[in-house]
C-alpha cells in the first residue's frame, strides 16, 4: 500500500513542479483577444446558438447507419472462408435489404439537399424561349 502512496505523492509533487514552472517562467500579458475563444485565428461574432435544417442530421443519421453497415460487411469478408455459402446468402440478404432502405430514403426525398433539379431545368428552358 506504502509503493501506492509514494507513487501518488511524486506523480503529486511532479504536477506542481510542472505548474509552478510553467507559471514563473511563463509570459504575463493581456492582449485585447486574450478573453475570447480561440476558433483558428478568425474572432467570432453572433451566437453560435444557430438552426440547422433537419436535412443535416438526416444526412448524419444516414451516414451512421451506412457506416455501420460497412463494418458488417467487411467483417463477413474477413470471415469468408469460414462461413461458405450460408455466410454469403446472409450478407446477399442484408445487401439486398440496404438497396431497398436506400430507394425508399431516395423516394421519400431523404437525398434531396437542393432544390428540385426538374424545376430548375423546366425554368432554364422557358427561358431560353424567345
Amino acid at each position: 500500500m506504502w509503493p501506492l502512496l509514494v507513487y501518488g505523492g511524486i506523480v503529486l509533487g511532479l504536477v506542481a513542479a510542472i505548474l509552478g514552472l510553467s507559471y514563473a517562467l511563463g509570459q504575463h500579458h493581456t492582449a485585447r483577444a486574450m478573453g475570447e475563444p480561440y476558433e483558428g485565428g478568425i474572432v467570432g461574432e453572433g451566437t453560435a446558438r444557430i438552426r440547422f435544417s433537419s436535412q443535416f442530421y438526416l444526412v448524419a443519421m444516414l451516414f451512421v447507419i451506412f457506416d455501420i453497415e460497412t463494418i458488417f460487411i467487411v467483417s463477413w469478408a474477413i470471415a469468408f472462408k469460414e462461413l461458405g455459402w450460408y455466410g454469403y446468402s446472409g450478407v446477399l440478404a442484408f445487401i439486398v435489404l440496404l438497396v431497398v432502405v436506400l430507394i425508399y430514403e431516395w423516394r421519400n426525398g431523404a437525398l434531396d439537399f437542393g432544390p428540385d433539379g426538374q424545376r430548375i431545368l423546366r425554368a432554364y428552358k422557358r427561358m431560353l424561349r424567345p
